[in-house]
């Protein structure tokens, strides 16, 4: 009997020692998550390799927050690749952020087109006019994906009431254009 209690505080010490080292591992990754979303949160950019796309959101977004609307397009477009990439996921990505980061891309391309709104002759710039129709799709991308977003809709809507309804860019020259090495044109 002596030996059969000894056999059955032993396991009992196992699965205790195996409990406690299983809580302070859920302990540590609830940490190390909280750290994550705290920085998420505040907007700031934070560098665990662990975690590439909330590190390319936050990367993007920060690129927005500083004026660098060219890199934070780019940025929450890789985002977006990671997030229809399902081999590499670990999570799964929802319509709704995936419509959160068109909305993003849509917000940094109005904003860079506001940049460089009129030449000096008081005409929209081409790159001006790129942007807006590029925000304006992104816009309209974020809102199937999430049809209740009321700020992509809110957004859509000031930057329709920015445009001319009729705004179409001019085709480039392609003259000067080289394809290949050889250049087109005149000899």
């Amino acid at each position: 009997m002596k030996k059969h209690a000894n056999r059955k505080n032993q396991l009992l010490i196992l699965a205790l020692l195996v409990g406690l080292a299983g809580t302070a591992y859920e302990a540590y990754q609830t940490n190390r998550i909280g750290k994550v979303n705290r920085a998420l949160l505040a907007g700031e950019v934070f560098d665990d390799e662990s975690y590439p796309f909330h590190k390319k959101f936050s990367d993007a977004y920060q690129q927005g927050k500083t004026g660098n609307f060219k890199h934070a397009v780019q940025g929450f477009g890789q985002t977006l690749e990671l997030a229809n990439k399902k081999e590499s996921q670990t999570f799964e990505v929802s319509n709704a952020l995936k419509s959160n980061i068109h909305y993003n891309i849509g917000n940094n391309l109005f904003r860079s087109g506001l940049q460089r709104l009129v030449t000096a002759d008081g005409a929209i710039q081409e790159e001006a006019k790129f942007d807006y129709l590029q925000a304006k799709a992104s816009y309209e991308q974020a809102l199937k994906l999430d049809p209740t977003s009321r700020a992509a809709k809110f957004n859509l809507s000031l930057l329709l009431g920015v445009i001319p309804g009729n705004i179409k860019t001019v085709p480039q020259d392609p003259s000067g254009m080289e394809i290949s090495n050889l250049p087109q044109g005149l000899p």
